[in-house]
């Protein structure tokens, strides 16, 4: 109501001129302003996801080079100055004048938006690139963009700043003329995003894909502030997608692929089961990842269920009628559709939406797949016994899920006994601080503040559950009582609206039990919860490892280097040293102050920047696979600078 007031009192403020909105009010963005005036419309966000995504326009460039089969090398580097740089050998963007603006084509790309080759189909059948806009936005949030052609035996070379030319496109050298690509340079504008700090891990994750996704084609990335450096180069394709992603897994039989074109699409996927519980289906339209999958996805899993039923029930085989879950247990997947219009949709455009391709999609899958099971037998038996197998679990896990229920657990209304909950009902306001024993949960619901902590204190170490199905999750008394405390539920039945906390933080002694505890925990977060940790809601606590007391002062230290630090400033004399073994010696005082007040803590946000090397590592550390745990201790033993055994 009081809102309301006050706008009514600035309209009678105005004059009549500044009230007025006619056809001389309407602004128009020409060129590249509406990109710099409204950024996340064109990359999505100006966030750490907009800022990588400057580099993708650039990449996606020389990946369509690729796809027409002019390219197959292709170099990104992180300098130290800040500037990153893409480098290809395909044929260097024309460098002659366009007809229609009389500007060199080079400049007509990267300041104009929509302009490239990949809307001409003769140039390129198809094309990647997600919001279709081209490099011309990369240029327009850069500070300074460098863009160097190598064609016709020639070097050229154009600068631009803030998305403008500051020079004409002009020769600065030679080359052989077989010498061919583009080289494009920017240093992002630092008034637009909120962080110019690239990843590698992030970018490297990308290139990976895209490695795969175009067989053949290396693609190198280097970070010249830390020295690292990864170079991708599959000639296998997608069957080394799979293969790579199986690793460290106990395949059950040899990659099935299979790949059709049909009316200028061009459809491919690889499959293999293992023996593990877990899904890892990746989807992709025009090398785009359809995180949010889309139409090729729901025709590719149909398909797959339709075939494994059909063939059951074909060959008389007992067993009740599989769910599309049963048939994906254990399943490693990638599908990639390649398609000249593609329809992006969702929240982050990455959906595929052309309705004609599921139809498409489910006739080649159910074709290739039925025909291979029946002339194989061995590995269809195998496939067939194995989701069996994840049928009879699901019936247990939901026989388990229903116990649970009566006794209480999972049930919204009813929250764990062991649970100091928070007066606070708004869940983004809420905090939960999973904590470590009976000792350090004292410490915690005493000295906590009330009004928005919750903590959860659990006993001992939690069930490993990369080793078990969901109905041995729902036995697990620790475990239930986690999933009743957060509220979402898990498996299909998990619904992120209903997380009562959007702070989820564990909270582990800094000892060799604390990290395994918390590996246990994470890896349940990462297996059955995981978009909890896509939204954020995930944290780890910096509780200290010291108390350092000289004379009337203290101060907590959370590290060996810190400690050294700290005593090289103050002296080692008369100087009182705590090293604290558990969250359990700190009093609730000193634990509020160190590791749960807002205003002076440190807590670290888990996030997910590369799933497909975070799956690799859940594998490799809680998997049943001991050579490759053995080999990667032994590999990182001179890393760990404290143990405590």
């Amino acid at each position: 109501m009081e809102q309301k007031q006050e706008t009514q009192q600035n309209q009678e403020n105005k004059n009549p001129d500044e009230a007025s909105y006619e056809a001389k009010d309407i602004q128009v963005l020409t060129g590249l302003s509406a990109v710099r005036k409204r950024p996340a419309m064109y990359i999505g966000s100006t966030d750490v996801k907009g800022l990588h995504h400057l580099v993708y326009e650039a990449v996606d460039n020389s990946i369509d080079e690729a796809l027409g089969g002019f390219c197959n090398k292709i170099s990104v580097a992180i300098h130290k100055d800040g500037f990153v740089s893409v480098i290809d050998n395909g044929r260097g963007i024309p460098v002659d004048l366009h007809p229609k603006f009389n500007k060199s084509a080079v400049e007509i790309v990267m300041t104009k938006l929509h302009a490239g080759g990949k809307f001409d189909k003769k140039v390129y059948k198809v094309s990647g690139g997600l919001h279709g806009v081209g490099i011309s936005v990369t240029n327009a949030l850069s500070k300074e963009l460098i863009v160097q052609v190598k064609r016709n035996g020639k070097i050229y070379q154009q600068k631009y700043q803030y998305g403008k030319p500051v020079a004409e496109l002009q020769v600065i050298g030679e080359v052989e003329p077989k010498d061919t690509g583009t080289i494009v340079k920017f240093l992002p504008d630092e008034t637009i995003f909120s962080t110019t700090e690239f990843s590698f891990e992030t970018l490297s994750s990308r290139l990976r894909e895209l490695a795969f996704l175009n067989k053949g084609v290396k693609i190198i990335i280097e970070d010249e502030k830390t020295d690292k450096r990864n170079e991708f180069h599959y000639d296998g394709g997608i069957i080394s997608f799979v293969e790579y992603l199986n690793k460290n897994k106990l395949p059950l039989h040899k990659v099935i692929y299979f790949s059709k074109s049909k009316n200028g699409i061009q459809f491919e996927y690889a499959l293999q089961y293992n023996d593990g519980y877990q899904e890892n289906v990746y989807s992709f339209a025009n090398t785009i990842n359809t995180h949010e999958g889309g139409t090729h996805l729901i025709g590719f899993k149909t398909a797959l269920t339709r075939a494994i039923n059909n063939y059951i029930e074909k060959n008389k085989i007992k067993g009740a009628k599989l769910t599309s879950e049963d048939v994906r247990e254990g399943l490693t997947a990638v599908i990639s559709i390649k398609i000249p219009e593609p329809q992006f949709e969702g929240q982050t455009k990455t959906k595929l939406g052309n309705s004609e391709i599921k139809g498409l999609v489910d006739s080649i899958v159910y074709d290739t797949f039925s025909s291979l099971l029946e002339e194989n037998p061995q590995i269809a038996k195998t496939i067939i016994y194995k989701c069996l197998n994840a049928a009879q679990a699901r019936e247990a896990a939901q026989k388990a899920r229903e116990l649970t229920r009566r006794k209480g657990a999972l049930n919204h209304g009813s929250l764990p006994g062991k649970l100091a909950d928070c007066s606070e009902k708004n869940p983004a306001k809420c905090e939960l601080f999973i904590v470590e024993g009976d000792s350090a949960g004292g410490s915690a619901k005493q000295g906590r503040n009330r009004e928005f902590q919750a903590v959860l204190p659990l006993r001992g170490k939690i069930l490993n559950v990369e080793k078990a199905r969901l109905n041995k999750i729902f036995e697990n008394e620790e475990i239930t009582t986690l999933i009743t405390a957060i509220g979402t539920n898990v498996g299909e039945e998990f619904d992120i609206a209903k997380a009562r906390y959007h702070k989820l933080v564990i909270m582990t002694d800094a000892d060799v039990d604390g990290s395994h505890i918390r590996t246990l925990l994470l890896t349940f977060f990462y297996r059955y919860m995981q978009q909890l940790i896509e939204a954020g809601y995930v944290y780890i606590a910096q509780p200290p490892l010291y108390k350092v007391t000289k004379g009337k002062v203290t101060k907590y230290v959370y590290n060996d280097g810190e400690l050294e630090r700290l005593m090289n400033e103050i002296g080692r004399e008369e100087v009182t040293l705590q090293r604290y073994k558990g969250l359990g010696e700190m009093n609730p005082q000193q634990l509020w102050e160190t590791t749960m007040d807002s205003a002076n803590r440190t807590i670290l946000q888990v996030t997910l920047e590369d799933a497909v090397e975070a799956d690799k590592m859940f594998t490799l550390l809680m998997g049943d696979q001991v050579e490759p745990r053995r080999k990667f201790i032994e590999a990182h033993a001179k890393e760990v600078v404290n143990l405590d055994v």
